[in-house]
């Protein structure tokens, strides 16, 4: 890789906390982030007007930061690379509607965010002794959301992008040595059943959120990120201490953002705007179909060796050991790409 390291080390520069990290660091933190939360969840509500004003008068006149072309997002690194190539080249998103329901999920995960980052600014200033708090920008606004957002221009073998977005925060934690640490915060909601989140059944972060993670730790300089679940389904309103320890509504991963890890994603969006510069479309993931906005886009471009192939890949999904539900994803997702393409007469 022919990444600019010079830039790159002068990005990260202001932001370097001598010290070696323990082995565990970040999977320690990440559990005391869970502790906090749960201490003051478990305590009476606090009222601050001083602090919702505050809010509020800072998303009067959020700055205004627009995106450089071309450019990636950390919250589209894990998607399908023909979505991001249909982008790339100008393709037209999607515009069809959505289920209601779909709306009011998206939202609601936009709103569990709020929410967290709310209460993190009242524990900082209500919970004394609590380890955490929101680094602050020059203009003394928390660093998340449009008081973070940023552009970082990156070269990779001569190949040129920006990396894009807001993070959900970029923390603050002391140790117990009294050391501070630059650790970035990923919010993120589950809403189908309780079982989502619980220990059984959540072992890890998703692999898309981890990828997001290593973008934003590339943008700010970071070393470690949490990813933080919370979860909107619950058993039922009363449970036992041993329901909620085997079946708890908020889970949180600690990820080590290695040199290695990032030097491959920005290899990898690289070789994606590489494709964009010279007009050559990757194939389309059916794995990742749900979410591509733009699946007619693909659909009125798609190769007949291109179907071939999709074909033969839903066939052998068919025949191997993959769960049902994953041999279901190929197929449905190949259907739906089939009943887009333009009809010849």
């Amino acid at each position: 890789m022919t990444q600019n390291n010079d830039a790159l080390e002068a990005l990260y520069a202001d932001s370097y906390v001598p010290g070696a990290k323990q082995p565990g660091f970040i999977d320690k933190v990440a559990q005391e982030l869970i502790e906090t939360l749960n201490d003051w969840h478990s305590r009476p509500e606090k009222w601050d007007d001083a602090i919702d004003s505050q809010i509020h008068a800072w998303y009067v006149k959020p700055p205004k930061v627009f995106p450089k072309k071309p450019y990636f997002s950390p919250s589209a690194t894990g998607a399908c690379k023909r979505e991001l190539y249909e982008k790339g080249i100008g393709s037209k998103r999607d515009a069809g509607g959505q289920q209601p329901h779909q709306k009011r999920w998206t939202a609601i995960g936009t709103s569990i965010g709020d929410m967290i980052q709310r209460d993190l600014l009242f524990i900082e200033k209500h919970m004394p002794g609590a380890r955490f708090r929101f680094e602050r920008n020059d203009r003394d606004e928390p660093m998340f959301e449009d008081f973070a957002k940023r552009n970082v221009l990156v070269n990779v073998g001569g190949i040129n992008y920006s990396l894009y977005g807001a993070p959900d925060g970029i923390l603050i934690y002391t140790d117990e040595n009294g050391e501070q640490h630059r650790i970035g915060l990923e919010i993120k909601s589950k809403q189908t059943t309780a079982a989502r989140t619980s220990l059984y059944s959540m072992r890890q972060a998703d692999e898309k959120h981890e990828l997001q993670t290593i973008a934003y730790s590339i943008m700010f300089g970071l070393s470690h990120y949490i990813v933080l679940y919370v979860n909107t389904s619950h058993k039922s309103w009363s449970i036992s201490d041993d329901d909620f320890a085997a079946t708890p509504d908020i889970r949180a991963f600690g990820i080590d953002c290695t040199d290695e890890r990032k030097a491959k994603l920005l290899e990898d969006l690289a070789d994606v705007q590489r494709l964009i510069n010279e007009r050559k479309p990757p194939m389309p993931d059916l794995t990742k179909w749900t979410f591509n906005g733009f699946k007619t886009a693909i659909a009125q471009s798609i190769t007949d060796d291109e179907l071939t192939q999709l074909k033969q890949q839903v066939e052998l999904a068919q025949k191997s050991g993959l769960k049902d539900f994953a041999k279901r994803q190929y197929s449905e997702a190949y259907e739906d790409l089939i009943s887009r393409i333009p009809k010849s007469f």
